[in-house]
C-alpha cells in the first residue's frame, strides 16, 4: 500500500479498513435507491431521460461512481484508481452537498415544490436520495482522502459549467415530455430557471469552499512552505477513538468561542 497524504486521517487505499467499509455501504446504499427507482415506478418512468432529468439522480450516479472507484482501489491497493477516486471526489461531492442544501431548505418552505404529488417518498427512501450521499462522501473526504487542490475560482468554474450543462438538458427533457422535472422550474418561467441555476453554481462553489475549511479544521492545512499547519497528525484505524476525541474538543472549542 502505497503513503498516505500526512494529513489524511486513515488508511486509504486499503482491502480491510474502514475505507473499503464506508464505500461498500455507500454503495450499497446508492444501489438501493436506484432499485427503489424500478420497484416504485411513477410518470417519469416512462419519460424522456428517465429519472436522469433530477439533478439528485445526477448527483447519485457519480456518487455510485466515486465510490466504485474507491472500493476498487481499495481491493487493489492502487494508487491511480485512488487518485481517480479523489479527482471524481471534488466534482461528486460538493454537487450532493448541494443537492442536500437546495432539496431540504426547498422542502422546508413548501415541500411541492421539489416533489409532485404523485412522487412522495418515505422518510428512508428520502434520506437515500437526499442526504446519505452528501454525508458519506464528506466523510470519505475528511477520514480517507488528501486535502483538496482545487481553488475557489476552479470550483466556481467547475460549478458553472455543471450547473449549464443540466440547464440544456432539463430543457431538453421538458421539451419532450411537456412537464419539468421540479415543479418548481414550473412556477419561476425562464428568467427563474437561470437564476436558480446561477444560484445552485454559486452555492456548489460555496460548498467546495465549506468543505475544504472543514477539511482544514479536522485534518490541519497545507503550509504555503510546503509544511504542514495544525493537527494533520497520521492516524490509523487503531487511533480513530482519539481523532474522534479530537474532533470533539475543536468543535468544543468553537462552541466555548461562539459563545464568549
Amino acid at each position: 500500500m502505497s503513503s498516505k497524504h500526512p494529513l489524511q486521517r486513515l488508511s486509504s487505499p486499503a482491502p480491510a479498513s474502514l475505507s473499503a467499509l464506508i464505500h461498500i455501504t455507500g454503495i450499497s446504499s446508492f444501489l438501493s435507491s436506484f432499485l427503489y427507482l424500478s420497484t416504485h415506478p411513477n410518470p417519469i418512468n416512462a419519460s424522456y431521460g428517465w429519472h436522469f432529468q433530477y439533478l439528485t439522480i445526477i448527483g447519485l450516479t457519480l456518487a455510485l461512481l466515486t465510490f466504485t472507484t474507491g472500493i476498487l482501489a481499495d481491493l487493489l491497493t492502487s494508487p491511480a484508481l485512488f487518485r481517480l477516486k479523489n479527482t471524481l471526489s471534488m466534482c461528486t461531492t460538493p454537487l450532493c452537498v448541494l443537492i442536500s442544501i437546495l432539496y431540504w431548505s426547498i422542502r422546508t418552505i413548501d415541500k411541492s415544490l421539489v416533489i409532485p404529488e404523485w412522487a412522495q417518498l418515505p422518510l428512508i427512501a428520502d434520506l437515500g436520495f437526499h442526504a446519505i450521499p452528501s454525508l458519506l462522501l464528506t466523510a470519505d473526504l475528511l477520514l480517507f482522502s488528501p486535502p483538496w487542490p482545487v481553488t475557489a475560482p476552479q470550483a466556481f468554474a467547475l460549478s458553472g459549467v455543471l450547473a449549464f450543462l443540466y440547464w440544456p438538458w432539463v430543457e431538453t427533457c421538458a421539451a419532450h415530455n411537456g412537464f419539468y422535472p421540479y415543479p418548481i422550474f414550473d412556477m419561476v418561467g425562464t428568467k427563474g430557471r437561470v437564476g436558480l441555476f446561477t444560484l445552485s453554481a454559486l452555492v456548489m462553489t460555496g460548498s467546495t469552499v465549506l468543505l475544504k475549511a472543514l477539511y482544514g479544521m479536522v485534518n490541519g492545512r497545507e503550509g504555503e512552505s510546503g509544511g504542514y499547519e495544525g493537527h494533520g497528525t497520521p492516524l490509523d484505524e487503531s487511533s480513530l477513538p482519539e481523532a474522534a476525541g479530537g474532533v470533539a474538543r475543536q468543535v468544543g472549542w468553537m462552541a466555548k468561542g461562539m459563545g464568549e
